[in-house]
């Protein structure tokens, strides 16, 4: 799939102000500073949409981006360490939570994690809460770049390893690097085979 047009919506702090639930819908979160603005702006080929920070917890609602005008990409803030207070993270987690929950055309949460670091407990309590609530997801290992290949393998397989212990089915993976560009394609193709599915399914009904 390309990306023909990519341009930023709306941004809420509530659901119910989300776009309409009428196109298929992909949202990305992960631990802060994981890469996150860095990710969405290479899938979409631009350097602006989403606004990178050396800074943690800069995203702080829900962000859409309308793509191809056909499908929404969601930048989600970040769950883990931010320097704010433990209201305000309080009041982000019920946000994501509410979106996650009740986002009728919520595809696929693509789920960030840092493939230079070993299995991080949040990281595997996130997901482990997705699986609970019943929320596809599939998980995007980003900044490969910044360690050998042997290094990002390991800490990858390490990863995976780790969620055997508890999940009998490992969902899709993606290895990705924003500086190499790596990944770029596999994930766009999944959506793309995704985005097909829901409207193949909304033809149906």
């Amino acid at each position: 799939m390309e990306i023909r047009s990519a341009k930023y919506l709306i941004s809420n702090p509530k659901v119910e102000g989300c776009p309409a639930p009428d196109k298929p819908e992909y949202a990305f979160i992960g631990r802060s500073n994981v890469g996150k603005s860095s990710l969405i702006n290479m899938l979409t080929n631009q350097t602006k949409l989403a606004k990178t920070s050396g800074s943690p917890g800069k995203t702080q609602l829900i962000n859409h981006f309308i793509i191809n005008n056909e499908w929404y990409m969601v930048d989600l803030p970040g769950y883990g360490f931010a320097k704010v207070s433990q209201k305000q993270r309080a009041s982000w987690e019920k946000m994501i939570a509410n979106y996650l929950e009740k986002r009728e055309n919520l595809v696929c949460v693509f789920v960030l994690i840092d493939s230079r670091l070993k299995p991080q407990e949040l990281d595997l309590e996130f997901i482990a809460n997705l699986g609970e609530k019943g929320i596809p997801f599939c998980m995007v290992f980003t900044k490969a770049d910044k360690n050998t290949q042997r290094e990002t393998a390991a800490n990858v397989r390490s990863f995976i390893e780790k969620m055997k212990e508890d999940w009998e089915f490992i969902p899709q993976k993606f290895v990705t690097s924003s500086v190499k560009f790596h990944g770029r394609k596999d994930i766009l193709n999944y959506i793309g085979e995704l985005n097909e599915q829901w409207y193949k399914g909304d033809a149906e009904e």
